[in-house]
Protein backbone atom coordinates (compact mmCIF):
# COMPACT_ATOMS: atom_id res chain seq x y z
CA UNK A 1 0.00 0.00 0.00
CA UNK A 2 1.37 3.28 -0.73
CA UNK A 3 -1.20 5.72 0.84
CA UNK A 4 -1.26 9.73 1.19
CA UNK A 5 -0.81 10.84 4.95
CA UNK A 6 -2.87 13.18 7.20
CA UNK A 7 -1.99 14.63 10.00
CA UNK A 8 -3.82 15.91 12.77
CA UNK A 9 -3.06 19.35 14.55
CA UNK A 10 -2.28 19.13 18.16
CA UNK A 11 -5.61 18.62 20.62
CA UNK A 12 -7.82 17.83 17.32
CA UNK A 13 -9.71 14.97 16.54
CA UNK A 14 -11.68 14.32 19.64
CA UNK A 15 -14.69 13.07 18.05
CA UNK A 16 -12.42 10.36 16.18
CA UNK A 17 -10.68 9.54 19.89
CA UNK A 18 -13.59 9.04 21.32
CA UNK A 19 -15.35 6.80 18.32
CA UNK A 20 -16.75 9.31 15.75
CA UNK A 21 -15.88 8.50 12.00
CA UNK A 22 -15.16 12.40 10.84
CA UNK A 23 -12.54 14.31 10.37
CA UNK A 24 -13.14 18.01 9.63
CA UNK A 25 -11.06 20.15 7.72
CA UNK A 26 -10.22 22.29 10.49
CA UNK A 27 -8.79 19.94 12.49
CA UNK A 28 -6.06 18.30 9.91
CA UNK A 29 -2.50 20.09 9.98
CA UNK A 30 -0.91 18.45 6.80
CA UNK A 31 -1.82 16.35 3.91
CA UNK A 32 1.34 14.61 2.06
CA UNK A 33 1.60 12.31 -0.53
CA UNK A 34 0.76 11.99 -4.01
CA UNK A 35 -3.22 11.67 -3.56
CA UNK A 36 -6.96 12.65 -5.48
CA UNK A 37 -9.94 13.20 -3.28
CA UNK A 38 -11.43 10.07 -3.33
CA UNK A 39 -8.32 8.30 -2.42
CA UNK A 40 -7.61 5.96 0.88
CA UNK A 41 -5.30 7.66 3.24
CA UNK A 42 -3.76 7.34 6.72
CA UNK A 43 -4.87 9.18 9.67
CA UNK A 44 -1.91 9.70 12.43
CA UNK A 45 -2.17 11.96 15.15
CA UNK A 46 -0.07 15.05 15.52
CA UNK A 47 2.64 13.03 17.28
CA UNK A 48 2.78 9.94 14.49
CA UNK A 49 0.40 7.65 16.28
CA UNK A 50 -1.67 5.90 13.74
CA UNK A 51 -5.59 6.27 14.04
CA UNK A 52 -6.96 4.05 10.95
CA UNK A 53 -7.56 4.81 7.69
CA UNK A 54 -10.23 6.82 5.72
CA UNK A 55 -11.05 8.14 1.97
CA UNK A 56 -10.49 11.85 1.79
CA UNK A 57 -11.91 14.49 -0.04
CA UNK A 58 -10.47 17.83 0.50
CA UNK A 59 -13.47 19.84 -1.23
CA UNK A 60 -15.78 18.94 1.33
CA UNK A 61 -15.84 20.37 5.35
CA UNK A 62 -16.06 16.48 6.31
CA UNK A 63 -12.21 16.18 4.45
CA UNK A 64 -11.97 12.34 6.04
CA UNK A 65 -14.09 9.51 6.50
CA UNK A 66 -12.83 6.85 8.77
CA UNK A 67 -13.12 2.84 7.09
CA UNK A 68 -11.02 1.11 9.53
CA UNK A 69 -8.74 2.01 12.73
CA UNK A 70 -6.65 -1.09 11.30
CA UNK A 71 -3.62 0.78 9.55
CA UNK A 72 -2.65 -2.03 7.79
CA UNK A 73 -5.69 -3.57 6.42
CA UNK A 74 -6.44 -3.66 2.57
CA UNK A 75 -9.70 -1.35 1.35
CA UNK A 76 -10.31 -4.62 -1.19
CA UNK A 77 -13.36 -6.27 -2.06
CA UNK A 78 -12.99 -8.90 0.83
CA UNK A 79 -13.27 -5.65 2.94
CA UNK A 80 -16.38 -4.10 1.83
CA UNK A 81 -17.97 -8.15 1.53
CA UNK A 82 -17.09 -8.76 5.53
CA UNK A 83 -18.88 -5.27 5.95
CA UNK A 84 -21.53 -6.01 3.77
CA UNK A 85 -22.09 -9.71 5.63
CA UNK A 86 -22.27 -8.18 8.60
CA UNK A 87 -24.74 -5.61 8.23
CA UNK A 88 -27.10 -7.95 6.68
CA UNK A 89 -26.84 -10.37 9.64
CA UNK A 90 -26.93 -7.52 12.02
CA UNK A 91 -30.67 -7.58 10.05
CA UNK A 92 -31.63 -10.43 10.28
CA UNK A 93 -31.47 -10.85 13.81
CA UNK A 94 -33.19 -7.14 14.45
CA UNK A 95 -35.88 -6.62 12.21
CA UNK A 96 -38.33 -7.71 9.29
CA UNK A 97 -35.89 -8.24 6.48
CA UNK A 98 -38.51 -8.49 3.69
CA UNK A 99 -38.31 -4.52 3.29
CA UNK A 100 -35.85 -2.82 5.31
CA UNK A 101 -32.34 -0.55 5.08
CA UNK A 102 -29.47 -2.94 4.85
CA UNK A 103 -26.56 -0.72 5.05
CA UNK A 104 -26.96 2.72 7.04
CA UNK A 105 -23.47 4.65 5.94
CA UNK A 106 -21.32 4.99 9.32
CA UNK A 107 -23.60 3.32 11.42
CA UNK A 108 -22.34 0.24 9.44
CA UNK A 109 -19.20 1.30 8.96
CA UNK A 110 -19.58 2.15 4.99
CA UNK A 111 -19.15 6.05 5.56
CA UNK A 112 -21.78 7.87 3.02
CA UNK A 113 -23.76 5.06 1.42
CA UNK A 114 -27.08 3.92 2.20
CA UNK A 115 -28.68 0.83 0.74
CA UNK A 116 -32.62 -0.05 1.03
CA UNK A 117 -33.85 -3.15 -0.10
CA UNK A 118 -38.19 -2.77 -0.49
CA UNK A 119 -38.96 -6.46 -1.47
CA UNK A 120 -36.73 -7.68 -4.29
CA UNK A 121 -35.40 -4.12 -5.47
CA UNK A 122 -32.52 -2.77 -3.69
CA UNK A 123 -31.98 1.35 -3.49
CA UNK A 124 -28.66 2.79 -3.32
CA UNK A 125 -27.59 6.65 -2.10
CA UNK A 126 -24.23 7.23 -2.05
CA UNK A 127 -23.54 10.52 -0.64
CA UNK A 128 -19.59 10.67 -0.46
CA UNK A 129 -17.06 10.94 -3.11
CA UNK A 130 -14.53 7.52 -1.47
CA UNK A 131 -17.32 4.83 -1.22
CA UNK A 132 -18.92 6.35 -4.49
CA UNK A 133 -15.84 5.04 -6.24
CA UNK A 134 -16.86 1.42 -4.38
CA UNK A 135 -20.89 1.37 -4.86
CA UNK A 136 -21.13 -0.96 -7.59
CA UNK A 137 -18.83 -3.32 -5.58
CA UNK A 138 -20.93 -2.92 -2.56
CA UNK A 139 -24.06 -3.58 -4.61
CA UNK A 140 -22.75 -6.66 -6.16
CA UNK A 141 -21.48 -7.99 -2.69
CA UNK A 142 -24.97 -7.35 -1.11
CA UNK A 143 -27.05 -9.43 -4.53
CA UNK A 144 -24.53 -12.11 -4.40
CA UNK A 145 -25.06 -12.62 -0.33
CA UNK A 146 -28.54 -11.84 -1.21
CA UNK A 147 -28.52 -14.72 -3.39
CA UNK A 148 -27.00 -17.01 -1.20
CA UNK A 149 -30.20 -16.94 0.97
CA UNK A 150 -32.49 -17.17 -2.10
CA UNK A 151 -33.53 -13.46 -2.56
CA UNK A 152 -33.08 -12.46 -6.30
CA UNK A 153 -32.66 -8.91 -6.49
CA UNK A 154 -34.43 -7.81 -9.94
CA UNK A 155 -33.42 -4.57 -10.41
CA UNK A 156 -31.05 -1.83 -8.73
CA UNK A 157 -32.18 1.89 -8.93
CA UNK A 158 -30.01 4.89 -7.74
CA UNK A 159 -31.40 7.60 -5.85
CA UNK A 160 -27.81 10.13 -5.25
CA UNK A 161 -29.68 12.84 -6.13
CA UNK A 162 -29.56 14.42 -2.90
CA UNK A 163 -28.43 18.21 -2.38
CA UNK A 164 -25.69 17.32 -0.35
CA UNK A 165 -23.79 15.72 -2.65
CA UNK A 166 -22.96 19.01 -3.87
CA UNK A 167 -20.98 19.81 -0.90
CA UNK A 168 -18.83 16.95 -1.89
CA UNK A 169 -18.13 18.61 -5.29
CA UNK A 170 -20.24 16.19 -6.66
CA UNK A 171 -22.90 15.84 -9.36
CA UNK A 172 -26.78 14.94 -8.34
CA UNK A 173 -27.46 11.87 -10.31
CA UNK A 174 -30.70 9.29 -10.52
CA UNK A 175 -31.10 6.10 -12.46
CA UNK A 176 -30.91 2.55 -12.73
CA UNK A 177 -27.67 0.61 -12.10
CA UNK A 178 -27.64 -2.43 -14.29
CA UNK A 179 -31.37 -3.58 -16.53
CA UNK A 180 -34.10 -1.25 -16.22
CA UNK A 181 -37.27 -2.50 -14.20
CA UNK A 182 -40.66 -1.50 -13.00
CA UNK A 183 -39.82 1.13 -10.28
CA UNK A 184 -43.34 0.63 -8.88
CA UNK A 185 -42.85 -1.73 -5.95
CA UNK A 186 -45.61 -3.37 -3.58
CA UNK A 187 -44.37 -4.10 -0.18
CA UNK A 188 -45.63 -4.95 3.06
CA UNK A 189 -44.76 -3.69 6.48
CA UNK A 190 -47.05 -4.75 9.51
CA UNK A 191 -49.66 -5.68 7.54
CA UNK A 192 -50.05 -3.10 5.27
CA UNK A 193 -49.49 -3.18 1.83
CA UNK A 194 -48.01 -0.02 -0.07
CA UNK A 195 -46.83 0.57 -3.47
CA UNK A 196 -43.60 2.25 -3.36
CA UNK A 197 -41.86 4.23 -6.22
CA UNK A 198 -38.45 4.39 -5.86
CA UNK A 199 -37.61 6.48 -8.52
CA UNK A 200 -39.55 9.40 -7.84
CA UNK A 201 -40.38 8.98 -3.89
CA UNK A 202 -38.93 11.08 -1.76
CA UNK A 203 -35.10 10.00 -0.32
CA UNK A 204 -35.54 6.32 -1.12
CA UNK A 205 -38.74 6.39 -1.90
CA UNK A 206 -40.41 5.05 1.81
CA UNK A 207 -39.87 5.56 5.00
CA UNK A 208 -38.42 3.17 6.28
CA UNK A 209 -37.38 4.65 9.95
CA UNK A 210 -40.97 4.67 11.04
CA UNK A 211 -41.69 1.03 11.07
CA UNK A 212 -42.10 0.05 14.41
CA UNK A 213 -43.28 3.38 15.11
CA UNK A 214 -45.96 2.74 12.86
CA UNK A 215 -46.76 -0.40 14.72
CA UNK A 216 -47.01 1.32 18.48
CA UNK A 217 -49.97 3.20 16.87
CA UNK A 218 -52.29 0.50 16.05
CA UNK A 219 -53.34 -0.52 19.70
CA UNK A 220 -54.52 3.26 19.96
CA UNK A 221 -57.03 3.25 16.69
CA UNK A 222 -59.37 0.79 17.34
CA UNK A 223 -62.75 2.41 16.94
CA UNK A 224 -60.95 5.97 17.14
CA UNK A 225 -60.80 8.92 14.64
CA UNK A 226 -57.85 9.84 13.41
CA UNK A 227 -56.17 12.39 12.24
CA UNK A 228 -52.67 12.08 10.62
CA UNK A 229 -50.32 15.18 9.63
CA UNK A 230 -47.85 15.34 7.25
CA UNK A 231 -49.05 12.12 6.04
CA UNK A 232 -46.73 11.59 2.67
CA UNK A 233 -47.86 8.56 1.18
CA UNK A 234 -49.92 7.18 4.22
CA UNK A 235 -48.65 5.22 6.36
CA UNK A 236 -49.17 6.14 9.66
CA UNK A 237 -53.02 6.59 8.51
CA UNK A 238 -53.28 3.23 6.63
CA UNK A 239 -52.16 1.64 10.46
CA UNK A 240 -54.44 3.25 11.98
CA UNK A 241 -57.10 2.26 9.39
CA UNK A 242 -56.13 -1.36 9.42
CA UNK A 243 -55.98 -1.47 13.38
CA UNK A 244 -59.64 -0.53 12.77
CA UNK A 245 -60.25 3.09 13.25
CA UNK A 246 -63.64 4.46 12.54
CA UNK A 247 -62.05 6.89 10.37
CA UNK A 248 -58.70 8.53 9.32
CA UNK A 249 -58.03 11.43 7.55
CA UNK A 250 -54.50 11.81 6.28
CA UNK A 251 -53.02 15.64 4.85
CA UNK A 252 -49.74 16.43 3.14
CA UNK A 253 -48.74 18.85 0.85
CA UNK A 254 -47.91 17.23 -1.86
CA UNK A 255 -50.51 16.40 -4.22
CA UNK A 256 -47.98 13.35 -5.69
CA UNK A 257 -47.85 12.28 -2.25
CA UNK A 258 -51.58 12.25 -1.54
CA UNK A 259 -52.42 10.35 -4.77
CA UNK A 260 -49.83 8.09 -3.72
CA UNK A 261 -51.74 7.31 -0.28
CA UNK A 262 -55.41 6.92 -2.04
CA UNK A 263 -53.61 4.57 -3.79
CA UNK A 264 -52.45 2.21 -0.94
CA UNK A 265 -55.61 2.85 0.86
CA UNK A 266 -56.82 0.62 -2.09
CA UNK A 267 -54.42 -1.53 -1.95
CA UNK A 268 -55.70 -2.15 1.68
CA UNK A 269 -59.22 -2.20 1.04
CA UNK A 270 -59.70 0.90 3.79
CA UNK A 271 -60.47 3.43 1.10
CA UNK A 272 -64.03 4.13 2.82
CA UNK A 273 -61.91 4.91 5.88
CA UNK A 274 -59.50 6.85 5.55
CA UNK A 275 -59.08 9.65 3.21
CA UNK A 276 -56.67 12.38 2.18
CA UNK A 277 -56.26 15.90 1.42
CA UNK A 278 -53.69 17.77 -0.31
CA UNK A 279 -53.27 20.76 2.03
CA UNK A 280 -50.69 23.22 4.67
CA UNK A 281 -50.98 21.29 7.60
CA UNK A 282 -49.96 24.60 9.24
CA UNK A 283 -53.09 26.55 7.58
CA UNK A 284 -55.40 23.63 7.89
CA UNK A 285 -55.09 22.76 11.70
CA UNK A 286 -56.81 25.91 12.95
CA UNK A 287 -59.38 25.72 10.62
CA UNK A 288 -60.19 22.52 12.14
CA UNK A 289 -60.00 24.24 15.43
CA UNK A 290 -62.43 26.65 14.42
CA UNK A 291 -64.43 24.31 13.02
CA UNK A 292 -64.66 22.40 16.44
CA UNK A 293 -62.92 19.29 15.43
CA UNK A 294 -61.28 16.84 17.87
CA UNK A 295 -60.05 13.64 17.30
CA UNK A 296 -58.74 10.50 19.47
CA UNK A 297 -55.64 10.04 17.99
CA UNK A 298 -53.39 13.03 16.37
CA UNK A 299 -50.28 11.81 14.58
CA UNK A 300 -47.46 14.50 13.57
CA UNK A 301 -45.08 13.07 11.81
CA UNK A 302 -43.71 16.33 9.72
CA UNK A 303 -40.56 16.67 7.68
CA UNK A 304 -36.94 17.88 9.30
CA UNK A 305 -37.61 21.65 9.93
CA UNK A 306 -34.14 22.22 10.53
CA UNK A 307 -31.18 20.32 8.39
CA UNK A 308 -28.17 23.10 10.47
CA UNK A 309 -27.23 24.12 13.63
CA UNK A 310 -28.38 27.42 11.98
CA UNK A 311 -31.95 26.95 11.56
CA UNK A 312 -32.43 25.13 14.71
CA UNK A 313 -33.92 28.37 16.37
CA UNK A 314 -36.66 28.67 13.45
CA UNK A 315 -37.32 25.05 13.76
CA UNK A 316 -38.17 25.26 17.28
CA UNK A 317 -40.85 27.84 16.82
CA UNK A 318 -42.59 25.16 14.11
CA UNK A 319 -42.57 22.18 16.11
CA UNK A 320 -43.56 24.43 19.49
CA UNK A 321 -46.04 25.44 16.94
CA UNK A 322 -47.44 21.98 15.10
CA UNK A 323 -47.85 20.42 18.80
CA UNK A 324 -49.58 22.94 20.16
CA UNK A 325 -52.16 22.96 17.45
CA UNK A 326 -52.19 19.19 17.75
CA UNK A 327 -52.59 19.10 21.60
CA UNK A 328 -55.61 21.52 20.90
CA UNK A 329 -57.43 18.68 18.49
CA UNK A 330 -57.38 15.97 20.89
CA UNK A 331 -60.21 14.95 22.85
CA UNK A 332 -59.58 14.94 26.77
CA UNK A 333 -58.01 11.27 27.47
CA UNK A 334 -56.81 10.87 23.61
CA UNK A 335 -53.54 10.81 21.85
CA UNK A 336 -50.72 12.24 20.45
CA UNK A 337 -47.91 10.93 18.60
CA UNK A 338 -45.44 13.52 17.87
CA UNK A 339 -41.84 13.51 16.22
CA UNK A 340 -38.74 15.05 15.24
CA UNK A 341 -36.39 13.55 12.19
CA UNK A 342 -33.82 16.35 12.62
CA UNK A 343 -30.12 15.55 13.87
CA UNK A 344 -29.55 18.77 15.15
CA UNK A 345 -33.49 18.77 16.65
CA UNK A 346 -31.63 16.95 19.93
CA UNK A 347 -33.74 14.88 22.20
CA UNK A 348 -33.73 17.41 24.91
CA UNK A 349 -34.43 20.35 22.92
CA UNK A 350 -37.38 18.26 21.26
CA UNK A 351 -38.32 17.27 24.69
CA UNK A 352 -38.32 21.05 25.68
CA UNK A 353 -39.97 22.45 23.02
CA UNK A 354 -42.89 19.59 23.51
CA UNK A 355 -43.05 20.78 26.99
CA UNK A 356 -43.12 24.11 26.50
CA UNK A 357 -46.20 23.98 23.69
CA UNK A 358 -48.28 21.36 26.35
CA UNK A 359 -47.69 24.42 28.97
CA UNK A 360 -49.07 26.99 26.46
CA UNK A 361 -52.43 25.09 25.44
CA UNK A 362 -53.39 24.20 29.21
CA UNK A 363 -52.80 20.51 28.32
CA UNK A 364 -51.12 17.75 30.53
CA UNK A 365 -49.40 15.24 28.96
CA UNK A 366 -48.96 11.37 30.09
CA UNK A 367 -45.72 9.59 28.76
CA UNK A 368 -46.70 6.33 26.81
CA UNK A 369 -43.65 5.84 25.38
CA UNK A 370 -40.54 7.20 23.65
CA UNK A 371 -39.05 5.43 20.38
CA UNK A 372 -36.31 6.54 17.96
CA UNK A 373 -35.68 5.00 14.67
CA UNK A 374 -36.36 1.24 13.79
CA UNK A 375 -33.53 -1.39 14.28
CA UNK A 376 -32.36 -1.46 10.78
CA UNK A 377 -30.85 2.64 11.17
CA UNK A 378 -28.83 1.57 14.13
CA UNK A 379 -27.83 4.19 16.10
CA UNK A 380 -23.59 4.01 16.78
CA UNK A 381 -22.65 5.98 20.12
CA UNK A 382 -20.18 8.56 19.37
CA UNK A 383 -21.20 9.13 15.79
CA UNK A 384 -24.21 11.64 16.58
CA UNK A 385 -25.05 11.87 13.14
CA UNK A 386 -26.49 8.42 13.18
CA UNK A 387 -29.12 9.42 15.85
CA UNK A 388 -32.27 11.45 14.21
CA UNK A 389 -35.70 10.48 14.99
CA UNK A 390 -37.66 11.23 18.03
CA UNK A 391 -40.31 9.88 18.46
CA UNK A 392 -43.38 10.29 21.85
CA UNK A 393 -46.61 9.06 21.74
CA UNK A 394 -48.71 10.64 24.85
CA UNK A 395 -51.92 11.13 26.58
CA UNK A 396 -53.08 14.41 26.38
CA UNK A 397 -55.49 15.32 29.16
CA UNK A 398 -57.05 18.86 30.33
CA UNK A 399 -55.88 20.52 33.28
CA UNK A 400 -58.01 19.49 36.42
Amino acid sequence: MNHGIVTLKKGEGRALKSGGMWIYDNEIDTVTGHIEDGDIVIVKDFDGYVMGQGFINRKSKITVRMMTRQADREIDENFLEERVRAAWDYRKKTVDTSSCRIIFGEADFLPGIVVDKFSDVLVVQSLALGIDRMKLTIIECLKKLLYEEGIVIRGVYERSDAKVRTLEGMERTKGFIGEPFDTNVEIKENGVKYMVDVKDGQKTGFFLDQKYNRAAIQRLCGGAKVLDCFTHTGSFALNAAVAGAKSVLGVDASQLAVDQARINASLNGVENIARFECADVFELLPELEKQGEKFDVVILDPPAFTKSRNSVKNAVKGYREINMRGMKLVKNGGFLATCSCSHFMTYELFTQTIHQAAGSVHKRLRQVEFRTQSPDHPILWSADESYYLKFYIFQVVDEM
